[in-house]
């Protein structure tokens, strides 16, 4: 199926830049938390991350703050002022996945460009600058004074656009972020750039998304030649 939405919106953070919030506190935590400890350290650090999202809004950095130390108390870790700090202030390094870029100037031509991202206004302007494409519209959850997975940010969204998501795509690697939602409110068509940071695809068909295993795939879905080599596409029922 080819669609022509009139906005297409993207998450940032691990969809378009890679998120390395867990490689990050992998790095900080090393000298604290035993090798075989590790991944279920990283697990909780991020459960709590979106936990702390789902209540009422608050900025970013104490998001951060807030799950590193819920962490490091379900874990038994000594936590230092210092750790927050580190991990928020390597969110503006983190550098797009390959071939990002690239798509996005190709799309950009013909569908206009949107990022919806959990980010405050004084972060996100770093992470645009490393996609380089034009973005029609940057929407944070500091602007919308709630972060995704609640429906509230993506009405922000809407109601900024003047645009309703029956004429809309939305593409993310997170369905716990973003695909169950879009899905609730009736996105046109929505797009899973599957980068392996969530459970098997399996499981999830029922959300009516096409699963991309690369990003390269996208232009395809909008009717866009880009990059036939790219792999195969398989679309969720």
């Amino acid at each position: 199926m080819i669609y022509k939405p009139k906005f297409i919106s993207f998450d940032c953070y691990g969809t378009l830049i890679n998120f390395e919030m867990g490689p990050t506190a992998k790095k900080l935590f090393e000298d604290r938390v035993p090798t075989n400890r590790m991944p279920a350290f990283l697990d909780s650090f991020g459960f709590y991350r979106l936990d702390e999202v789902l209540g009422e809004w608050k900025p970013f950095f104490n998001v951060v703050e807030n799950a590193i130390q819920r962490a490091c108390k379900a874990h038994g870790v000594e936590y230092r002022p210092a750790d927050a700090q580190a991990l928020y202030a390597a969110v503006p390094t983190w550098q797009p996945h390959p071939n990002v870029v690239e798509v996005l100037e190709a799309i950009a031509p013909h569908v206009p460009l949107v990022i919806l991202s959990n980010s405050m206004v004084d972060l996100i302007p770093h992470s645009v600058a490393h996609l380089k494409a034009p973005f029609h519209a940057v929407y944070t959850a500091e602007e919308a004074r709630a972060y995704k997975p609640r429906a509230q940010m993506f009405e922000y969204m809407f109601d900024q656009l003047g645009c309703g998501p029956e004429q809309m795509m939305h593409v993310s690697s997170s369905y716990r972020y973003d695909l169950m939602t879009a899905n609730d409110l009736g996105f046109m068509a929505k797009a899973f750039i599957d980068r392996g940071h969530e459970p098997s695809f399996e499981g999830f068909e029922g959300y009516g998304v096409n699963r991309l295993t690369d990003i390269r795939q996208l232009p395809g879905l909008l009717g866009l030649d880009f990059l036939p080599q790219a792999a195969t596409m398989k679309r969720g029922a």
